[in-house]
């Protein structure tokens, strides 16, 4: 091969390997239509999560099932834990004729079982009626005889109502061959740190309040069922007070029911659970004084 053409083959294949090295021309065209196909994702996946953003909230807050829900046994009050979308519903100050039985027909129509906190007074005047929430499936505490402040009370004599309170309620339902639960609720919510810790040594169950729906309040039933729902979406769930002693309250509950059954609650039962082979230490009238000082 002679030297120029040697020299010719050298520069095209210099030539062609030059060309190889280039981008090819499709490149820019392929950036741009990646970035607008990015573009074009982005504006399809911000329309849906805007769809999204404007539904409202469902009514329904928990999956839908029947009201009636669990029973809970419980030996303390610390063993009262519900979970989301569980509720208790608890009545105080009856029984009371033409409001409490009913309250109990309404129970009964949704199968759902309350607590009762009974005034020893009232369980006293009317033992028939305080048989029939027992014998309903009803749990029946106590709330004291009379209705009375306890923390405006010495030591001595606010345990001396509280026993009185039980022991009332509980001659009412021994006649119908019943008992009484070791539940119990301070009346207006009024404690002491003294009474509290009585009370739990002996194995009482406080029930506290988490929903007042306020029922003592001259409000229409719609007005009570918004303000209970209300407070309790806030929370998730809870003890919801109610007073068997009212005419309002018997038409509320069964507005209230309908819209816990709607929004997917359930209503759990308290019973009590055996604290021990010799039973439960009961507070009583006849202790011995209790000193101011301690």
């Amino acid at each position: 091969m002679s030297l120029s053409r040697f020299l010719f083959c050298l520069v095209a294949t210099g030539c062609l390997l030059a060309g190889c090295a280039k981008p090819p021309s499709e490149a820019p065209l392929a950036s741009a239509r990646s970035a607008a196909d990015a573009a074009l994702v982005t504006r399809s996946v911000q329309t849906v999560a805007d769809r999204i953003a404007e539904r409202p909230m469902p009514q329904q807050l928990f999956s839908h099932g029947a009201l009636g829900g669990r029973t809970l046994a419980v030996s303390s009050t610390a063993d009262i834990v519900l979970r989301p979308g569980e509720v208790v519903l608890t009545f105080d100050d009856g029984p009371r004729p033409g409001r409490t039985n009913a309250i109990l027909a309404t129970l009964a129509d949704f199968n759902v079982r309350a607590t009762f906190l009974m005034l020893g007074a009232s369980a006293e005047a009317h033992p028939a009626l305080a048989q029939q929430v027992a014998r309903s499936g009803h749990t029946v505490g106590s709330h004291t005889y009379g209705h009375v402040d306890l923390s405006q009370l010495s030591r001595q004599a606010a345990l001396d109502e509280i026993a009185k309170g039980e022991d009332a309620v509980q001659a009412a339902l021994a006649r119908g061959g019943q008992t009484i639960s070791p539940f119990f609720r301070f009346p207006y919510l009024a404690q002491t740190g003294f009474l509290r810790t009585s009370l739990l040594q002996s194995s009482a169950v406080v029930l506290d309040v988490d929903i007042d729906s306020k029922d003592y309040y001259r409000d229409a039933p719609a007005t009570i069922v918004e303000r209970t729902m209300a407070r309790l979406r806030a929370r998730g769930s809870g003890i919801i007070l109610f007073h068997d002693i009212h005419a309002r309250t018997v038409e509320t509950l069964p507005l209230v029911l309908a819209r816990l059954r709607d929004e997917g609650y359930s209503v759990v039962r308290l019973v009590p659970r055996a604290s021990g082979v010799f039973g439960r230490d009961l507070i009583t009238a006849a202790g011995p004084d209790v000193s101011e000082t301690l």
